[in-house]
C-alpha cells in the first residue's frame, strides 16, 4: 500500500441524509455515488451508519451489501433521546481519531450544523474532513468547516427527480389545508427545469487564487497545489459543475481563453501553472483604463476611487480579479509600471491622483 494514499473513516447521520433526499426530491438514499466519489480519494477502512433502523429496512439491506456497519439507534424513548445518534457518532470518531493513527481522513455524511465542532476538533488532530450532505438540507455554517464538502445531488450516479427544500415545521404547521379545487390533479410540465444557482466567475477563482500561490510560492506552482488551496477557499468547490471531467481539463481550457499558460510539471497529469506573458484581454484592460483616465483628466486629474465604477460604466463585467490581481489598486499600480497611467498621493483627499501615463502620450 503506498504511504501517500489517504486511508479513510466514513461516519454517516443517516436518518439526516435519507430524509434530506426524500425532501429534496432525489427518492432513496443510494450509498453507491458515496462510496464511487470515495474510491477516488482513498482507502476507506472504516464505513459505519447511525440510525433507527427499523425506520429504514430496505436501506439497511443496500447498506449491509456495502459492507457498512449499522449502529442501532433505538428512538422509541420520544424527544429525549433525539440526538442520541449524532452524540455517539461523534464519540466513536474522536474514539477512532486517537486509536487509528494511520487514518488521514474522516468523512462526515450528515448536512447539520451540530457537527461543527467536531470537524473543527478533528481538524485540530491534524486529520483531513470531508462532509457530504443533502444539499437542500446542509447547513450553511458545516460546509466552510470542511476541508472539501460533497453535495450528495452533484454526486456522479444521483438523479434529481424534483428539487425543492424541505419546509420547516412551523412553516408545514402554518399552512392551511387544500381546497376541493387545489387538490385536483395539476400538469406538470417535464422539460421545465429550475433556474441554477449563481456560479462563482471561474476565470476570477483560478486567476486569484494563482496569483496568491505565486506571491507566496518559492516555485513553480503545481496544478494539486493550485486546486488544494482553491479546496480551501469553498469546500464545495467540483470541476464537474462547470462541465469538466477533470481539474486540468479545465485548467487547459482557461489557457485557451489566454487566462493562464501550462507548462509540463514534474508528474504527469500535474502541470505547472502560470500566467501568459500579457494577454490580449489584459491589455484591452489596461487600455480601458487609460481612455477612461484621459477623458476624465479633461476637467480635472481623477482620484483612484470610485475610478473603478467608471470603467464599469463602459464595460460592465470588468474585474482585475480575472486577470489575477487581489485589487484595483494593484492592477492600476500593474498599469503604472507599464507607463499606461501616473499616480500621485494627494494628502488632502488621501487618495491617489490618476493621470495619464507616458505610454499614452
Amino acid at each position: 500500500m503506498a504511504e501517500s494514499e489517504e486511508r479513510i473513516a466514513l461516519f454517516l447521520d443517516y436518518e439526516n441524509l435519507a430524509l434530506g433526499a426524500r425532501d429534496a426530491g432525489v427518492g432513496v438514499f443510494d450509498f453507491r455515488p458515496v462510496a464511487d466519489a470515495l474510491a477516488e480519494r482513498g482507502r476507506v477502512v472504516v464505513r459505519r451508519a447511525y440510525a433507527d433502523w427499523s425506520r429504514f429496512d430496505e436501506d439497511r439491506r443496500s447498506l449491509t451489501r456495502h459492507h457498512v456497519e449499522l449502529i442501532e439507534m433505538p428512538q422509541r424513548m420520544g424527544s429525549v433521546r433525539k440526538n442520541a445518534a449524532d452524540i455517539k457518532m461523534a464519540v466513536d470518531a474522536i474514539e477512532l481519531c486517537f486509536e487509528r493513527d494511520y487514518i488521514t481522513t474522516f468523512v462526515l455524511g450528515t448536512g447539520d450544523s451540530d457537527f461543527t465542532p467536531l470537524v473543527h476538533k478533528l481538524r485540530e488532530l491534524n486529520r483531513r474532513v470531508i462532509g457530504i450532505g443533502v444539499e437542500a438540507s446542509t447547513s450553511a455554517l458545516l460546509p466552510p468547516a470542511c476541508d472539501e464538502f460533497l453535495f450528495y445531488e452533484r454526486l456522479d450516479g444521483v438523479e434529481v427527480v424534483k428539487p425543492q427544500r424541505a419546509a420547516s415545521r412551523s412553516t408545514r404547521a402554518r399552512k392551511p389545508r387544500p381546497t376541493a379545487a387545489e387538490t385536483q390533479p395539476v400538469e406538470i410540465d417535464e422539460e421545465e427545469v429550475p433556474p441554477p444557482s449563481e456560479e462563482p466567475d471561474l476565470g476570477v477563482l483560478i486567476t486569484q487564487t494563482l496569483s496568491g500561490l505565486e506571491r507566496n510560492a518559492d516555485g513553480p506552482v503545481l496544478a494539486s497545489a493550485l486546486k488544494r488551496t482553491i479546496l480551501r477557499k469553498d469546500p464545495t468547490f467540483s470541476e464537474t459543475n462547470y462541465g469538466f471531467r477533470g481539474f486540468v481539463e479545465l485548467l487547459r481550457n482557461l489557457e485557451d481563453k489566454g487566462l493562464i499558460e501550462l507548462s509540463p510539471g514534474p508528474a504527469k497529469g500535474d502541470p505547472e501553472v502560470g500566467f501568459p506573458t500579457e494577454t490580449d484581454d489584459e491589455k484591452g484592460a489596461f487600455e480601458l483604463l487609460r481612455s477612461v483616465v484621459a477623458r476624465l483628466a479633461e476637467s480635472g486629474p481623477p482620484h483612484l476611487s470610485g475610478l473603478k465604477t467608471q470603467l464599469r460604466k463602459v464595460q460592465p463585467d470588468f474585474s482585475e480579479k480575472r486577470f489575477g490581481y487581489g485589487g484595483f489598486l494593484q492592477f492600476c499600480k500593474a498599469a503604472r509600471a507599464r507607463g499606461v497611467i501616473d499616480m500621485e498621493w494627494d494628502d488632502k483627499a488621501d487618495d491617489y491622483l490618476v493621470t495619464p501615463g507616458a505610454a499614452a502620450a
